[in-house]
């Protein structure tokens, strides 16, 4: 049995070091959107919506979601977009290379909130990433749900993330509604229009419905709106609030809206919860 010191010792050690990840998978899903799918050395324990950080020796981290659902193998499955220097390096790496993964880290979807309901997922773009953490467990076990329907959205073909597993999700009888903001003439055979549109349309039980959402910060208050005009209680959805994170830990305050802190008291909160804080979804 360990002692207090000794445990103290482990947790710092379990939130602070990063843990080795190696590189198995590459694949690019768009012209700035990379898939890694690393092998740790042990099982990261997360829950869906939870997010890491990732570091490149001599060049820095940065918080990014975990895209695979919970499991008890040693995988953490990630899409990172280029944007800056680190993401740069990051998208330079081949299989084979080594990365440093600590966490998890925030409070992530509880599926307990799900099971029995009907469960609709809204995500806008990158936001898919960190709801397919969702998705996956929700499909597996998709007997203890009722009506499990996705809109998920982009600004145009070229920017839809995981459109073979978009299919494999229709395939398995889950209703898929995918849209873009514009074709932009490239070849598309789905929908065009924002993700608050089909809302309406849905055959929803106010009464059953759980809804997860993320996407941009935009998205949040017109889907929001949307189904508030449906009945669906505020209490039945949750927002993923992918937003501003930086050290994981709550100490640098880089994520504090008001007293909350993203990245221990989120991403994922219940929107009844942030009703009172609009500048949460600015």
């Amino acid at each position: 049995m360990k002692t207090g010191t000794e445990y103290y010792h482990q947790l710092a050690r379990d939130t602070f070091m990063p843990q080795p990840g190696r590189i198995v998978e590459i694949a690019d899903m768009t012209a700035k959107d990379r898939y890694f799918r690393v092998e740790l050395e042990k099982p990261l324990g997360h829950h869906p919506g939870q997010f890491v950080m990732v570091s490149v020796m001599g060049v820095g981290e940065a918080p990014i979601s975990i895209s695979n659902g919970p499991g008890k193998d040693n995988t953490l499955e990630m899409v990172v977009r280029r944007i800056g220097r680190l993401t740069q390096v990051l998208h330079d790496l081949k299989v084979g290379d080594t990365l440093g993964i600590r966490g998890p880290y925030g409070s992530g979807f509880d599926l307990g909130n799900f099971y029995g309901s009907d469960v609709l997922f809204v995500a806008g773009g990158l936001g898919l990433v960190p709801l397919r953490s969702l998705i996956t467990p929700v499909v597996a076990e998709a007997d203890r749900f009722g009506k499990i329907t996705l809109i998920s959205g982009c600004r145009n073909p070229s920017e839809e993330l995981y459109r073979d597993q978009l299919d494999e999700w229709t395939d398995a009888g889950i209703e898929v509604i995918r849209l873009v903001d514009g074709t932009e003439n490239m070849p598309w055979k789905f929908g065009v229009g924002l993700v608050t549109e089909p809302i309406p349309k849905l055959r929803l039980d106010p009464e059953k419905t759980v809804a997860a959402l993320c996407g941009p910060p935009v998205m949040y208050k017109f889907v929001i709106t949307a189904l508030g005009a449906r009945n669906v209680s505020y209490d039945h959805i949750y927002v993923d609030l992918e937003r501003r994170m930086k050290c994981g830990v709550g100490k640098c305050g880089h994520c504090q809206i008001n007293k909350i802190y993203c990245c221990q008291d989120g991403p994922v909160f219940r929107f009844s919860d942030l009703a009172l804080l609009p500048e949460a979804l600015l």
